[in-house]
């Protein structure tokens, strides 16, 4: 998915852009960047940080870095933050989201300004280079921004350094979120409100869809009025997000333990302890553990101090390996159990898979799956959650094409809970498993736990929604 932070301060910002961009790191770790501004100058990195953390790729460059405003983004795939050379003037540029679009876009500006981009590894296009280009239509950056917002189809969050300051602009829907921390002579923009605390920012506004503001040491000025129409991202409070930050106000880790106790509520074994896989089904477990009476054990402890997210390494078989080394077992709390385990999402099932066989082999006596959401029957197309390169990736959609001989589309029937069919694509999930019980998260449910109107979510990974239309339309 991807992060960014952005400062305007009336003293050097670098300190603050650095640990700010640092607490992004959580959504990606695949490329870094930092780029600040003194006067006229720019001065910037770019680290391959998918082997490393990204303070110890960054911690020698900022002594060589001064100024009182600049970026800083934990990119997916591309390099970021550019540096822009236009009608416009000398700016940088970073941005977080999918541009589904980009080769009909890129097409576009080639043939009608004389625009060519350059690739980056594996042939494709750098979207930040194509959002760039997009902006150098406007007649001045707010115009050009209102442009990229138009044509743009994905999502996209943009943040622009320029000479009169850094400008902010969210989402057309809303899909990823923008914040506004100050204090004294500094504010900041950033996608995590977890950003803020320990820098002394105090979070004062979250950006509404399409808003777009401007940050100078001296405040922050609105450029564009909030639309109407959100459609915020539910995987941020499921999975994505840090339990420390919030969005449109609503915690991560108190809507995890809501979770967790919709799924206990809707409920019936009987079990000796409730567990989380580690670190985002932990918030789940306890808040299943407090509603059902049960304790919360931690029979998996996950050696944190060098193991990263084993969803972001691009192999298949690395991401296992990974989730395999991390995850330790305590057999002591696992012999002769009864446990429910609560995982944030099951996406192919592969290292789950393997979780559980490690369990059972550790003297299990029973393990009943709670995901915290529900079956992923549709590839996200908004933004990179998942590395998925086919939606036959996906456990609920494999489950579907060996009930219907095909997935080229999903019935209504296989994502409503209350039917034959979703209960037969379960039960094709639990076995391939190996669980003793799989139940899901209902979509009402989830919906309740984050506590914003449906119609403000997108839920399209679970329902194929895209806001105003359904499949079943």
């Amino acid at each position: 998915m991807g992060g960014f932070f952005g400062v305007a301060s009336k003293t050097d910002c670098v300190t603050d852009l650095f640990f700010g961009t640092d607490y992004h790191s959580h959504l990606g770790t695949r490329r870094g960047g930092l780029v600040v501004k003194n006067g006229a100058d720019y001065t910037r990195f770019i680290h391959d940080i998918t082997n490393a953390q990204f303070r110890s790729k960054f911690d020698h460059d900022i002594g060589r870095m001064k100024g009182n405003i600049g970026l800083g983004v934990i990119s997916d795939y591309e390099d970021q933050p550019l540096l822009i050379g236009s009608h416009l003037g000398l700016y940088s540029i970073v941005t977080v989201g999918i541009v589904t679009n980009a080769t009909e876009l890129a097409k576009e500006a080639s043939d009608k300004q004389g625009v060519h981009f350059s690739e980056m590894t594996g042939g494709e296009l750098n979207q930040t280079e194509l959002v760039a280009a997009l902006i150098n239509q406007g007649s001045d950056f707010l115009d050009g921004i209102r442009i990229a917002q138009e044509k743009i189809e994905g999502s996209c969050s943009i943040l622009v350094l320029t000479d009169n300051g850094i400008y902010a602009a969210r989402d057309r829907l809303g899909r990823t979120p923008i914040m506004i921390g100050e204090r004294d002579g500094a504010y900041a923009a950033t996608m995590e409100t977890c950003a803020l605390p320990n820098l002394d920012y105090r979070h004062s506004r979250t950006l509404g869809p399409a808003e777009v503001v401007r940050l100078t040491p001296d405040g922050v000025e609105q450029l564009q009025a909030p639309g109407d129409d959100m459609q915020i991202c539910s995987f941020l409070w499921v999975y994505y997000g840090y339990p420390a930050s919030s969005y449109e106000g609503i915690n991560v880790e108190a809507t995890r333990n809501r979770c967790g106790a919709a799924l206990a509520r809707a409920d019936d074994i009987e079990a000796d302890l409730a567990a989380g896989i580690p670190d985002s089904g932990t918030a789940h477990a306890i808040g299943y553990a407090n509603e059902a009476g049960i304790p919360y054990r931690r029979p998996f402890v996950k050696y944190t101090p060098t193991w990263p997210r084993s969803f972001m390494p691009q192999d298949q078989t690395v991401r296992d390996l990974v989730a395999r080394m991390k995850l330790i077992p305590i057999e002591e709390l696992i012999t002769g159990q009864r446990m429910v385990f609560c995982e944030d999402s099951i996406v192919r099932g592969t290292q789950l898979q393997d979780t559980v066989q490690r369990l059972y082999a550790s003297g299990a006596r029973e393990v009943h799956m709670r995901p915290a959401c529900p079956p992923l029957v549709f590839g996200c197309k908004y933004l990179n959650f998942s590395r998925s390169k086919s939606v036959m990736d996906l456990a609920g959609r494999r489950a579907v094409k060996e009930l219907e001989g095909t997935a080229d589309c999903v019935p209504e029937d296989y994502y409503n809970a209350d039917s034959d069919k979703y209960a037969a694509m379960v039960e094709r999930i639990r076995l391939r498993l190996n669980l003793t019980t799989l139940k899901y998260q209902k979509l009402d449910d989830l919906v309740e736990a984050i506590g914003m109107p449906k119609s403000k979510l997108c839920t399209y990974c679970w329902d194929g929604c895209t806001g105003c239309k359904c499949p079943c339309e």
